[in-house]
């Protein structure tokens, strides 16, 4: 998921949040056009690196950087979570509906294995953006990232309201080492089969059961937090933060261990806001990013080992290359970036919903899947560029300051003074 343009701080001006947005969002896109559109390079790349998971872990060091600041700048759990709507449901709904709108006219059929499901199920765990750690398939493939920015949210909210919000560089080191553990029990034999983590809360008490108990959690956890009375504000915010956790651990399609290192990653994005701003040292914000990287490292390279050598050199590479990026852009945060970055970082959150929908059209109404076709990927790019354009300025923008209306603090109503009676 992306940031608003608005989440930023002052250092934002000079482009590097937004140069690593909107790279991100054209990595991922690019890694699911190489599918339809060159075939024989995502053969080649798939043995040694993932674009689009390298994507995606930017993506979540960029919303570690700078939403929890956000929220902290805001001071209010209300215009938080008021911004994060109308920052994403606009965009996500219209996306949504293109997605199905082929099945609701009878051409095809909805995505593999949402057919099983209620529509009431699969509606609320999309309202919720928690589908993917609700066991509910997404109804479009980027959509998974979303269930697990929706649980950081949940997190930091949960965090802020008890004062522990400074404390992200233990709080990322504490997920690096739970994802080891997850790991070590679930490889190990203790967790295995009918105990295993992955969807155990959907198999053990059904789907459609989890999604309406979550959902109810989900809004009293944000109504709660929301409130004025500062025990009821607690409640709701530990009630999020905890359903967000156990979601995450026990009922994620992605194995714990992988759930807890996205979410480390997030927090090790929080502890180098920190860091920087001087909110906790230098050297702890380096160790709890150490802790995230080699957690993440290890984790991936011994869930891999029995996929081969291979399946291990790819995440690792992956995981570095994420890394790398990152940490160059913030080297170089004082630098002016080309205004074609910034650019496409305005836009990256309309490039990241929507070339699913056109890579859709492509491969299901215009057969082009499966050949060599570099002058097909060049007429994408530029579509999804155009398309993407013309949603954040008619969709997400529109959608941003409508929503600014109720953040915005009330002015104070000037006294009235009476009336001067003349003799």
């Amino acid at each position: 998921m992306i940031p608003a343009s608005g989440d930023f701080p002052v250092t934002s001006r000079l482009g590097w949040l937004d140069a690593l947005r909107g790279g991100a969002a054209m990595a991922v896109a690019l890694h699911h056009a190489s599918y339809v559109y060159l075939p024989s390079v995502r053969a080649w790349t798939r043995d040694w690196f993932d674009p689009g998971m390298a994507g995606v872990l930017v993506f979540f060091l960029v919303s570690g950087y700078i939403v929890p600041a956000s929220l902290e700048r805001r001071g209010s759990v209300r215009g938080f979570w008021i911004g994060r709507f109308f920052r994403i449901y606009p965009l996500l709904a219209v996306a949504c509906f293109l997605a199905i709108l082929p099945f609701l006219l009878g051409v095809l059929g909805l995505r593999a294995g949402l057919e099983q499901y209620s529509p009431a199920t699969a509606v609320l765990a999309h309202l919720t953006m928690l589908q993917d750690v609700l066991n509910v398939p997404n109804v479009m493939n980027v959509l998974w990232t979303l269930s697990y920015e929706m649980a950081f949210y949940l997190l930091i909210v949960a965090l802020f309201v008890v004062g522990g919000h400074r404390r992200s560089a233990p709080v990322a080191a504490g997920l690096a080492v739970a994802a080891v553990v997850a790991i070590a029990l679930t490889t190990g034999g203790l967790l295995t089969g009918t105990y295993a983590p992955t969807t155990l809360l959907s198999r053990t008490a059904g789907t459609g059961p989890v999604v309406a108990v979550a959902t109810a959690g989900v809004v009293a956890a944000i109504a709660a937090a929301m409130s004025k009375r500062p025990a009821l504000r607690v409640a709701g915010g530990v009630l999020g933060g905890l359903l967000a956790l156990l979601l995450v651990t026990a009922n994620g399609r992605a194995d714990a261990w992988e759930g807890l290192i996205l979410l480390g990653v997030m927090f090790a994005g929080t502890a180098v806001y920190r860091a920087e701003h001087g909110q906790i040292g230098r050297r702890t914000g380096a160790a709890a990013g150490a802790a995230v990287l080699a957690g993440a490292l290890g984790t991936g390279i011994w869930h891999a080992a029995p996929y081969g050598w291979q399946a291990q050199l790819a995440w690792s590479t992956t995981v570095l290359a994420a890394a790398a990026t990152f940490a160059a852009a913030w080297r170089w945060r004082h630098r002016r970036f080309p205004r074609w970055a910034t650019g496409l970082g305005t836009i990256s959150f309309s490039v990241y919903l929507l070339h699913p929908l056109l890579l859709m059209v492509a491969a299901q109404f215009l057969d082009v899947s499966g050949r060599e076709d570099v002058v097909g990927l060049a007429f994408f790019v530029l579509a999804l560029l155009a398309a993407s354009w013309a949603s954040q300025r008619w969709i997400e923008a529109p959608a941003q300051r409508f929503g600014r209306r109720f953040t915005r603090p009330a002015r104070p109503r000037e006294p009235v003074q009476p009336p001067v009676l003349i003799p």
